[in-house]
C-alpha cells in the first residue's frame, strides 16, 4: 500500500497548492472588494466581481451549504482511491489533482463561510461568475475527458 501512496503524494501537494492560490484570490477579492462590487481587468473581456455564492452554477440548489459539503467530502474520497489506481500515470493524476484542488478549496469555503466567494466575470458572454476552485475543476474534467476519449 506504501508503494501506492508514494507516487500520489507530489500530486495530493499540488492540490494543496492550487488550493492555496484559490484561497488567496478569495482573500484579496473580500478584502479590496466591496460585495457586489466590480472591478474591469480588461474592457468587455473580464471583470472582478465580489460575489457569495451559497449555491452551484447560476445559483441553483440555494441554501443546500450541507448536502454541497457531503458531496464534496464523498468527490475528495472517490478522488484519492482514483489517484491510487492511476498511481503510475501521471496523465490521470495531474487532472485529478486539478478536481481535487477545485473540490477542497469550495469546500473550504463552504464550511468557513458557509457560501462560496466568486469573482471572475466574463463580460462577453452570459456566464456564471466563477472562481478558481471552478477553473481548476472545470480544467481537470476537461483534461480527463479527453484522456478517456482519446483512450483505445
Amino acid at each position: 500500500m506504501a508503494a501506492k501512496i508514494k507516487p500520489i503524494l507530489k500530486y495530493w501537494l499540488l492540490a494543496l497548492l492550487l488550493v492555496g492560490l484559490d484561497q488567496l484570490v478569495k482573500y484579496l477579492t473580500t478584502a479590496n472588494l466591496a460585495l457586489g462590487q466590480v472591478k474591469s481587468v480588461i474592457t468587455n473581456v473580464l471583470s472582478i466581481t465580489y460575489l457569495q455564492n451559497d449555491g452551484a452554477a447560476w445559483s441553483i440548489l440555494i441554501g443546500q451549504r450541507w448536502l454541497f459539503i457531503l458531496i464534496a467530502t464523498v468527490a475528495i474520497i472517490l478522488i484519492t482511491v482514483l489517484m491510487l489506481h492511476f498511481n503510475n500515470q501521471w496523465k490521470y493524476l495531474l487532472g485529478l489533482s486539478l478536481v481535487l484542488a477545485g473540490t477542497i478549496g469550495n469546500l473550504l469555503d463552504r464550511i468557513i463561510n458557509g457560501y462560496v466567494v466568486d469573482m471572475f466575470q466574463l463580460d462577453f458572454i452570459n456566464f456564471p461568475i466563477f472562481n478558481c476552485a471552478d477553473l481548476f475543476l472545470t480544467i481537470g474534467i476537461a483534461w480527463l475527458a479527453i484522456l478517456i476519449i482519446r483512450e483505445d
